[in-house]
Parts: C-alpha cells; structure tokens; sequence
C-alpha cells in the first residue's frame, strides 16, 4: 500500500506540472495551469549567464530547458540546460553570421518542443530538428529556396508545433529592399509554410497575397491555431488557413483602413472563446472578429508590440508604450479595469504571462510586475533584475519561473 501511495503522489504531481513547449505557451494564449509559483524573487533557484543577448522565449518540457542564443563569434547556438541546476547541458552551434537591427538580432525566433524533438529557426532562415540529447536531426536553409527575408528589423517569427505539423510563416517586402535581404534573387513571396517535422521536407507552401505596400507588408508575428484552422496575421489582414493543405479559409480586412505604408504588425493573434483579437499596427486600435467578422473595436488600449492574454475566461491586454495594463471583455471590448505599471523612462516589450492565478509582466529594464489575475487591478508585488534589454516574455513551468535577461536565465522557485 505504501508503494501505491508514493506513486500516486508521484503521478499526481507530475499531472499538475505544466510544460512550456512554444512561444505562447501550451495553449497558445500566454496561459499555463501552474500552480505555487512565487510572487517575488527571493527564491532564486539558479542563475546561468547566457552566450549572448536575445530576444526568444525559452521553452521547457520536463527538466529540459531550450535557449536559442547568439555568441561573442557571432554564432547562433542552441542550448539545452538542467532544469533543476541551470547547468548547460549541451550547445549546439547551427548556424553564424548574427547581427542586431534594432531590437532584434538574428535569433529572436523561439525553439520549440514536444519532449521527443526540439526545433529551432533563426532570422538567416536556418531550420533544424535535434534529439532531446542534441544530436541533429536535419537542417535546411529556407533562403536558398525562397530568398533571404526581406524584413527591416529582421525575421522574429517564432515557428508553430500544432497536431503534428511544424508551420512557418514569412511575410515580407517585395522586392527586397534591405542590404540583409539581397541576393541573387530579384523578388520575394508572402507564405506560410508546412514541414514535415521528423523529416524538415514541405509538406505544402500557401501563398498569402495582399494589397498592402511597402513596410506594411511586413509582420512578425507567429501563427496561431483556432480548432481547425491555422491564423496568420500581417500585410494589413487576418487569414485562417486549413492545416491540411494551407488553402485560405476566409480572410478580414481592417487592419489598415487608411492603407498606410508603415503598418508592420508586431503582436500575433490570440484566440479568446472562439473571438480572435488582434491589435491594429503602430497603436492604433484593438479589435476582435467573430466568425469572420468585425465584432467590436477598442482605441484606448492599443499594443503596439505586446501579444494580449488570455486566462481562466479573461482577456488582460498590456499597452507596453503606456505602461496600461487592463482586462478587457473580450466578448464586448468593454474594459473592466485598468491601472498603470509606473517604470519612468521605461518601455514593455514582452508579452505577459499567467500562471497560479497571477499575470507576470516584465519591462525592457528588468522591472517586473505581478499582478492578480482577477477582477480589480491589484499589483501584488515588483521586483527588478537590472540586466537589460528583458525581451523575452516570462515563461511558467514545472512549479518555476523562467526569467530571461540580457546577461542571464534565472529559474525563481523551489529548487
């Protein structure tokens, strides 16, 4: 009977830890069922200095954790740490030639991972599947067959794992205008892509043509399921896709009424009961469609650059620019409440994440905010990690916090 008990308990504890396999989590909102997470730093579990600066998200399963980083050679590297000690366990070096434009440098796509496999792509169109060991699987450049990406700040789209099936969108400038985009081949396509994800072969490429111009052609944004359908949003519009084949479902317009050319879409869609929201380019609205349609529209909360969230029935919205922070019926826009994260001189560029019934929220200087995920604004505690930029969003799993910096990766939690 004692036996029994313990594996019960043991069966039961690792049913309540919550891995943390792509970008926005493991239901693609921000969101987790995690439960005991801390509220304040004071449990440091360990600290590991990164190679270099980047803006990915790292992505957990079990006690493995997945860091895509650049290095002082200009490599662009994966690393698999410890969860329990931050010891590195292997660096996998895939690619070379980094370099930064504005925020981003040529690694800010985040890996992704089932526990079988973890694959990782970066702005110089280099894809690549490794064993949970870190032994390569396959690589391909996409360039060599589609052109380097023609994006100004560089390609930051994070890569999609969904029902087995490993989907890519590239949504760029046509023709190629950036010194980084140019080479042998004259024009470029707007696409999402579906691979094989045990092998990297195509499985089908979709075209995504639009009307918009110039720089609003240009998104980096990451795919998002919604039950059937794979979303895909920039280039001053909303598509859904069939995951079988990529053949566009429907399409929304309004993104870019004014048909401006400077529209480039930061923050990917997120999937709230059915609604999809969306943020309007360079804050200028917040919206949501409903079954293909315009359902309401928001300019008083407006992310120019954070993904909204979605939590236990709750939509919380994070104006980065602002410093707001608000929930926001997702069914109607109607906001019901909203406060202000107080940084002076500072900005947020994560997206914010929840967790244990707290939302996390941390600015480019390492000012970290949480919050209770309820129905008042109500600052449960701040504390700040100085090691800026803090670009990657705050990742829950396994009972810990994940906070990346610009120097290191700091696991908050019991050890």
């Amino acid at each position: 009977m004692k036996f029994v008990l313990i594996g019960v308990l043991t069966l039961a504890a690792a049913i309540q830890a919550e891995n943390w396999p792509q970008w926005r989590g493991p239901f693609f909102n921000g969101s987790t069922t995690e439960t005991g997470l801390p509220s304040t730093n004071e449990r440091v579990a360990w600290v590991t200095p990164m190679p270099g600066y980047s803006g990915a998200t790292p992505a957990v399963w079990g006690d493995n954790i997945f860091v895509s980083s650049p290095d002082e050679a200009k490599n662009l590297n994966l690393l698999c740490l410890d969860r329990r000690t931050g010891k590195i366990r292997w660096q996998k070096t895939l690619s070379d030639g980094d370099f930064a434009k504005g925020h981003n440098n040529m690694t800010s796509p985040s890996p992704v991972t089932d526990g079988q496999h973890v694959w990782v792509m970066y702005g110089n169109g280099i894809v690549a599947a490794l064993g949970m060991s870190g032994k390569l699987v396959w690589k391909r450049d996409l360039t060599k067959d589609h052109g380097k990406f023609s994006i100004m700040w560089i390609y930051g789209s994070s890569p999609l794992l969904y029902k087995g099936s490993l989907y890519i969108q590239v949504l760029q400038r046509n023709p190629p205008k950036y010194n980084h985009s140019l080479d042998e081949k004259p024009s470029r396509e707007s696409f999402l892509l579906c691979l094989d994800p045990l092998t990297g072969k195509d499985r089908w490429r979709q075209l995504r043509k639009t009307d918009a111009i110039e720089e609003s052609t240009e998104a980096y944004t990451t795919p998002v399921p919604n039950g059937n359908e794979i979303l895909v949003i920039g280039a001053d519009y909303l598509t859904a896709h069939n995951p079988a084949t990529g053949v566009e479902l429907w399409r929304c317009a309004g993104l870019n009424p004014k048909h401006s050319n400077v529209f480039r879409m930061v923050p990917s869609p997120v999937v709230a009961d059915g609604t999809i929201i969306i943020c309007r380019p360079r804050r200028n609205a917040l919206i949501a469609f409903h079954t293909g349609k315009l359902a309401w529209e928001l300019d008083s909360i407006m992310p120019d650059v954070c993904t909204p969230l979605f939590y236990r029935g709750k939509l919380f919205v994070l104006d980065g620019d602002r410093q707001t922070f608000a929930q926001v019926d997702h069914q109607t826009g109607a906001i019901r409440w909203q406060g202000k994260l107080e940084v002076p001189g500072d900005l947020f560029r994560a997206s914010p994440t929840a967790a244990d019934g707290k939302v996390y929220c941390i600015s480019e200087k390492g000012n970290v905010f949480v919050l209770e995920a309820g129905d008042a604004f109500k600052i449960l505690s701040t504390f700040k990690i100085a090691e800026l930029p803090c670009r990657s969003s705050i990742v829950a799993a396994q009972g810990q916090l994940f906070l990346r910096t610009g120097k290191n990766l700091y696991c908050i939690g019991k050890k």
